[in-house]
């Protein structure tokens, strides 16, 4: 049919050419022009909107928009109508076009799906000659129409039809195709994502792994080395680049590696430091505080230190945890036998030490100080420590033994029920270690006694009385806390543990027995007045301030504790027996005598 316009019009072009004078023939056209297509005859004219439809068909991408336009189109092929239009899955399913009509949809799609592939006829409730026509490709199937005719078709009719229906399946296959290539292109660059970000991994767990055998090997070096302090934190702030650091479980610093230390490291507060520690055990690893990276070093639960690195900036990745966290267990093993050492030779130095107290033979106290390393041949001072607030128990030991070594004392240490005890191999400093244990308990309410000094283990007993002695004249003095030395007592030698407590009731009962007895029955305070006279040395503004009371309520007391006892507190004997008298009383008897 394509081919018989252009015939047709030779013919006619030869009839014009026979029948027309010359004089009035047309110049021939100097270009073709395109008629229009509704100038075409209707043949003619279908198989133009055809061709238009099928640049168009293939320029679509969609296969749901392909298989529209051929039912849109239909009716250009003959006296046809397009009733259903299916699109086959890749499953074997058939997807209806949007286009189908709803009031036979369930029944149609029945009848399709039973033709298993092939074309053959459907019936089309109110429709004649329905036929299901396969949309097939070189790959086969890809969907059907369901075309009804109302009329015979013409043999060009049939062949528009099947032009359509060729054209509609190719331009199914080309966006199949398409979409298959899009597909596979969307899954070769999703695999080749897949594949670099695998490879990622890959490289990225090669370098954990390597990172972590370095670790290992590392640690297994300290440790194989012994494991010291300085060691763990050299190789740690070699692996990370940041300040690595050690402290005690108080807060002390045992050793750093890397810049920046502070000069002087700051003192401990107790109290933030438990805080620091309780926050840091809630954490289940490193705990970031402060600028630091705090790992606790523990073993069975107990704390033992604290191993950090110093990163204001937040600089610390992944590794750099993996490397605190293994450098604190290899420093878990080190830290706990240092600890076990330190209680054994505690242990040993005490048990020496409450032999020493007890009396014990020369010969063995001598083999027995050189065993814990102590030098027992030196000269030795016994000194005794009471703290108001702070009971006699390990703890407190403790923080004394701390104390001592801070001030440089090297001594022995053991504890009683009220207090704890030291021989220190020299003098110590008249406040050093009263300063010391003010900074570490926190409070300034301590008296300490010292002895004089021993030069025998067998006189270790004797001193430790005088200890106790000053001990109890500092913590009965008017300025209660502090340091007090035995051969700085003069007089206060004889009052105190050892004497004759006979005598020395006899004593005080003699001269201050009628103001205690005064003040027992009217509920008076004489001879704490007196006493507290005595203390200040006479002056009536410091014992009236010390007592809390006026000047001339002082000076009425005085003139009635002169009446009562009928003693002369001008008079040097007397002032000088009733000074000793307050003195045992409140010292030896305990105000109670």
């Amino acid at each position: 049919m394509a081919k018989s316009r252009p015939h047709n019009l030779h013919r006619r072009s030869d009839r014009e050419s026979s029948s027309t004078p010359t004089s009035h023939r047309r110049p021939p056209a100097t270009a073709h022009k395109e008629p229009h297509p509704q100038a075409l005859p209707p043949a003619d004219q279908a198989l133009h909107e055809l061709t238009a439809l099928s640049r168009t068909l293939f320029d679509t991408p969609d296969e749901s928009e392909i298989l529209r336009l051929a039912m849109d189109h239909i009716a250009a092929a003959g006296p046809y109508s397009a009733e259903a239009g299916y699109l086959l899955e890749a499953d074997g399913g058939l997807v209806p076009s949007a286009k189908n009509r709803q009031d036979h949809a369930l029944t149609m799609d029945r009848k399709v799906r039973d033709l298993a592939g092939q074309d053959g006829p459907v019936a089309v409730p109110g429709r004649p000659r329905g036929q299901a026509l396969g949309l097939r490709g070189l790959e086969g199937l890809h969907g059907y129409l369901v075309v009804t005719c109302r009329s015979r078709p013409t043999e060009a009719e049939q062949s528009l039809l099947a032009v359509l229906i060729q054209h509609t399946a190719a331009a199914l296959s080309v966006a199949f195709a398409h979409r298959r290539r899009r597909e596979e292109a969307l899954e070769l660059h999703r695999l080749r994502e897949a594949r670099a970000a695998l490879q990622r991994q890959l490289i990225a767990v090669v370098a954990e792994l390597a990172y972590r055998r370095a670790v290992h090997a590392l640690m297994a070096h300290v440790a194989a080395a012994g494991g010291h302090e300085e060691a763990v934190t050299r190789a740690l702030h070699g692996l990370t680049g940041l300040p690595a650091l050690v402290e005690d479980r108080f807060g002390r610093l045992r050793s750093w590696a890397g810049p920046s230390r502070p000069d002087p490291y700051p003192e401990p507060d107790p109290v933030r430091q438990d805080a620091l520690l309780n926050a840091a055990a809630r954490e289940a690893g490193p705990a970031r505080i402060k600028g630091r990276l705090i790992a606790l070093v523990r073993q069975h639960g107990e704390v033992l230190g604290m191993l950090a690195l110093v990163d204001p900036q937040g600089e610390a990745d992944e590794h750099t945890v993996l490397a605190l966290e293994q450098a604190a267990t290899s420093l878990a093993p080190e830290l706990a036998h240092l600890r076990n050492l330190a209680e054994v030779e505690l242990r040993l130095h005490r048990e020496l030490a409450d032999d020493l107290l007890a009396g014990t033979d020369e010969t063995s106290a001598y083999a027995r100080s050189e065993a814990v390393g102590h030098d027992l041949h030196r000269s030795h001072y016994i000194v005794v420590v009471q703290w108001s607030d702070r009971a006699a128990d390990d703890s407190f030991a403790q923080t004394v033994g701390r104390a001592a070594s801070a001030v440089g004392m090297r001594s022995l240490l053991t504890r009683r029920a009220e207090h704890v005890v030291l021989l220190a191999d020299d003098r110590p400093h008249a406040r050093a270690l009263y300063e010391a244990l003010t900074l570490e308990t926190g409070a300034p309410s301590g008296s300490i006694g010292v002895s004089a000094r021993c030069d025998s283990p067998g006189d270790i007993p004797q001193h430790y009385r005088e200890a106790q002695r000053a001990l109890e004249v500092r913590r009965h003095a008017l300025e209660r806390y502090g340091m007090t030395f035995f051969d700085q007592l003069g007089l206060y030698r004889i009052l105190g543990p050892g004497n004759d407590f006979r005598e020395l009731e006899a004593f005080v009962h003699e001269w201050l027995g009628q103001l205690i007895d005064y003040d027992a029955r009217n509920n008076s305070a004489m001879a704490e007045t007196l006493a507290r006279y005595f203390d200040c040395g006479g002056n009536y503004d410091e014992t009236a301030a010390s007592l809390s009371i006026h000047r001339s309520t002082l000076r009425y007391r005085l003139q009635r504790i002169r009446e009562i006892s009928g003693n002369d507190l001008a008079n040097v004997e007397d002032r000088l027996n009733l000074q000793v008298a307050t003195r045992v009383w409140k010292i030896v008897l305990g105000e109670s005598g």
